[in-house]
């Protein structure tokens, strides 16, 4: 019977263990809107709240090709002048941490 029960908390150990880090996750979240001035902002964050601050921004061409390049600010907000060509708004704080905004889908 003891040795039943060790083991059936070793393996409850072992399970939480494995998924410790799957519970610290956080997910990126972006979304953009035009400003109706030329401008664009986007606004980032992660889902446990923590900061985008920093988190590098790309404003790519949709045939390949980067035409801005940045960060978000402090408040974690990212503004740059509209491209008149067709474009993707990529937030990108690291592997897994990724979102691409299809340019037609920002709307004031």
């Amino acid at each position: 019977m003891f040795n039943r029960s060790v083991r059936l908390v070793f393996t409850l150990a072992s399970v939480l263990i494995l998924f410790a880090g799957q519970a610290l996750a956080h997910t990126p979240l972006c979304s953009c809107y035009d400003n109706g001035d030329g401008t664009i902002t986007c606004e980032g964050g992660f889902s446990d709240g923590s900061s985008a601050s920093g988190v590098r921004m790309r404003v790519e061409k949709k045939d390949g090709g980067v035409l801005i390049e940045g960060k978000m600010d402090q408040d974690s907000e990212f503004s740059f002048d509209k491209p008149a060509n067709a474009y993707n708004v990529v937030f990108d704080a690291g592997e897994g941490h990724q979102i691409e905004i299809d340019g037609s889908e920002i709307v004031e």
